[in-house]
C-alpha cells in the first residue's frame, strides 16, 4: 500500500482551504455510505477539522436561537403557554401557571438548545 506523503516547505504554520475545496471535501463526507473518517483521511485533514467544517458551512443559516416572543395577556391567571418551535411543533402549557413554572420552561428551553 502505497502512502502519499506531503512536503510543506514554506514558514506557513497552517494550510488555508478554499472554501470551495471545504465544501467538496464535505459534500463528499455527506454522500450516502461515506465514511468520515476516510474522507479525512483522504484528503490530508484530521477528522475534527472535517466535523468543524461541516458544523460551519452546514449551519450557516441556521438564524436566532430564540425568536422574538408575544405576550397575549398580562395575566397568568388560568392561562396558557404556547411556545411554536421553528419545526412547527408547539408546546402547551395549560392552567394556573405561576411565574416559577414560565422561568422553568424557558430555562430548560435555553439548556437544550446549548446542547446541540
Amino acid at each position: 500500500m502505497a502512502r502519499q506523503i506531503e512536503v510543506v516547505t514554506s514558514v506557513q504554520r497552517r494550510r488555508r482551504w478554499p472554501r470551495a475545496e471545504k465544501e467538496r471535501i464535505v459534500a463528499a463526507a455527506m454522500a450516502p455510505g461515506a465514511v468520515a473518517s476516510e474522507v479525512a483521511r483522504a484528503a490530508g485533514i484530521h477528522v475534527s477539522q472535517l466535523f468543524r467544517w461541516r458544523q460551519r458551512l452546514c449551519n450557516r443559516d441556521a438564524g436566532p436561537s430564540f425568536a422574538a416572543v408575544e405576550v397575549a395577556s398580562p395575566t397568568l391567571a388560568g392561562g396558557l403557554i404556547e411556545v411554536e418551535f421553528a419545526s412547527g411543533a408547539r408546546l402547551r402549557i395549560g392552567g394556573p401557571i405561576d411565574v416559577a413554572t414560565v422561568s422553568a420552561a424557558i430555562t430548560a428551553l435555553a439548556r437544550s438548545e446549548r446542547r446541540r
